[in-house]
């Protein structure tokens, strides 16, 4: 799709001081910033029936907070739904260096791929890893590859397991691929200082290197893909695989990553076209140049005596900040077949993990004004954060526009109808956008229709996701909002392992653990309900969650909901209906189940 016989979508990036680059910062820019002043222009308007009070100024104050993820997001769809649809190839417009690769250059270069693992029993790794390197083998590029397996376990008798695997792996593939396992007896530095350990001794001996995690996977065809690539540009210092979810027979899992895998192509891609250069590093499936990465990223340890001193928890976004201001790109590579993650299965493993995200991503205001980094690079890390400070601003909305409604004798007093229905149709829209972006290529091509198990089980599947994620989103804000006001009275939480089978979670543990989010939105429904029902509606999409979390984390947890699912093809992922060989070789239960007649 040509403008002026090229498209936007097709110009060749250079570096990120190209007027190009510039042009299309200041357009994304100036896109976000008419967006939230008009929003927050509405917000006003339809705010002001009544009068506009000590409320209404807090709401929308608070209102003003949650835009930027909001109209981020919907602008960064709305670009990569563009460039999904009507560039010649998408992945070369946001990633230069892969236009002129034929995908069987040679592999020229030595690269260590490091799995990062603690506390967890080692065979699911073990597995994984093996296929991985048989699939290296066959290729025939095995004497380029070597394995690295770094240790924190902490706990002796998960320590005595792996050394035994690990051992055995090593001999296993004895004079094919080396394999290294090096267990730390203390966790310093958590991961950071786990990989830093290892650049510092063996990373002179590696050009690049491939990053895992304990429940990531990539294919041969995914790490050679991504090593030919930065290969191709030597100013390419880490370069990011896009991550999509692993099937899963977890009821919460399959839901959760359907709509991860929904929302992250047309994301990246839209996100990729203006932030270029200064691109994100997850942590993990990605590769990196080491030479500049160890002379450039270390990550100091950050000073003591407050709540988020001492080392970072989230180290991933900090490094591609520093590794940007040296000099070098940082890029993300957005194709889905370069690996696989495995989510939690159950939401109170998922809200533990995602609290030490968050205790880790507000450590990244120690290094918001750090000389020499590059503007984008500081929006990154603002913006990170700001993912979960807002959280609290949707908090303050539910609360304090529930009491404001509920004195009101009229609800056309405290919002004007017309201007508040207009503004939630916006707001829902710009939530779901990455999702619409691809629900809309999914529909409009056949192949991907079958993908996904047919239109039916997609349809049904983008049902389930919708419902789920109105629920879990507003339970995540409380959950972000309850462990900020706790960082103040000590309440951190460390490196911790994650439990990743199947498994269920009691009723008691779902109300110890979720009875405040319980309470408040009760609290709330109610309250609506018994001064303006005909609201409940409304109130329900920030309320709803959390009024049911209990009976939601009990039942995504229960794997006879998770069979029920995966034999009906709700949830299905295209690596479901035709698996790659590698996943093949894993045998997962979920790509065995879809293999059987519903």
């Amino acid at each position: 799709m040509g403008v002026s016989g090229r498209g936007i979508t097709d110009l060749p990036l250079t570096n990120g001081s190209d007027a190009r680059i510039v042009g299309r910062r200041a357009l994304f820019l100036c896109l976000v910033l008419t967006s939230i002043a008009t929003l927050m222009a509405l917000a006003g308007y339809a705010l002001s029936a009544g009068g506009f009070g000590l409320a209404n100024a807090l709401l929308l104050l608070f209102f003003g907070l949650t835009m930027p993820w909001s109209v981020i997001g919907f602008w960064n769809a709305a670009i990569g739904f563009f460039i999904m649809r009507f560039a010649r190839d998408p992945v070369a417009s946001v990633v230069p260096s892969v236009a002129g690769l034929r995908n069987d250059e040679p592999i020229t270069a030595s690269t260590a791929i490091a799995i990062f693992v603690r506390n967890e029993p080692p065979d699911r790794v073990i597995r994984n890893l093996d296929a991985m390197m048989r699939e290296i083998d066959l290729a025939g590029a095995a004497g380029r590859f070597h394995l690295y397996v770094l240790s924190d376990t902490s706990q002796p008798d998960i320590a005595a397991l792996e050394q035994t695997g690990f051992d055995a792996l090593a001999t296993q593939w004895r004079d094919r691929i080396p394999v290294t396992y090096r267990r730390r007896t203390e966790n310093t530095g958590f991961k950071a200082g786990n990989f830093w350990d290892f650049c510092e001794r063996w990373g002179g001996q590696h050009e690049f290197a491939v990053t895992l995690d304990t429940d990531s996977f990539m294919t041969a065809a995914a790490i050679m893909r991504m090593v030919r690539v930065i290969q191709a540009d030597p100013k390419l210092g880490i370069l990011q695989g896009l991550v999509v979810g692993m099937p899963s027979t977890s009821a919460f899992a399959r839901i959760f990553q359907f709509g991860m895998r929904l929302g992250m192509r047309s994301w990246t891609i839209g996100s990729a076209w203006w932030q270029s250069d200064c691109g994100p590093y997850w942590g993990h499936n990605a590769i990196i140049r080491i030479a500049p990465f160890l002379a450039h990223c270390h990550i100091p340890k950050l000073p003591d005596g407050g709540v988020l001193g001492g080392h970072v928890l989230s180290h991933d976004q900090i490094e591609a900040a520093l590794m940007r201001r040296a000099g070098y790109y940082v890029r993300v590579l957005p194709e889905e077949d370069l690996g696989w993650e495995e989510n939690p299965p159950t939401l109170t493993e998922f809200i533990r993990r995602d609290q030490r995200w968050c205790q880790g991503t507000l450590q990244y205001g120690y290094f918001l004004f750090t000389p020499g980094l590059k503007p984008v690079s500081r929006f990154q890390l603002a913006f990170a954060m700001l993912m979960f400070l807002g959280s609290p601003a949707w908090i303050g909305l539910l609360i304090i526009g529930t009491l404001a409604l509920a004195a009101t004798p009229v609800p056309a007093d405290f919002i004007r109808p017309d201007a508040g229905r207009a503004l939630l149709v916006i707001i829902l829209v710009m939530w779901f956008a990455p999702k619409i972006a691809t629900v809309i290529d999914v529909l409009t091509r056949p192949q991907l229709r079958r993908n996904f198990g047919g239109t039916a089980r997609f349809l049904s599947s983008v049902l389930t996701e919708t419902v789920f994620f109105i629920l879990l989103s507003p339970i995540m804000w409380v959950c972000h909002t309850l462990f900020l006001a706790g960082l103040p009275f000590g309440r951190v939480i460390g490196w911790i392992g994650q439990m990743r089978d199947d498994h269920t979670v009691p009723w008691s543990q779902a109300l110890h653990q979720l009875w405040p989010h319980t309470a408040l939105g009760v609290a709330s429904l109610g309250l609506v309900a018994t001064t303006h029902p005909n609201a409940l509606v409304y109130a329900f999409l920030l309320a709803g969650g959390p009024a049911l979390s209990i009976p939601l984390a009990v039942f995504t947890a229960r794997p006879a909901l998770g069979r029920l699912l995966t034999r009906i093809g709700i949830g299905r992922l295209p690596e479901e209906t035709a698996p790659p060989r590698a996943l093949t070789a894993l045998a997962l239960p979920a790509v065995t189940a879809a293999a059987r007649p519903a």
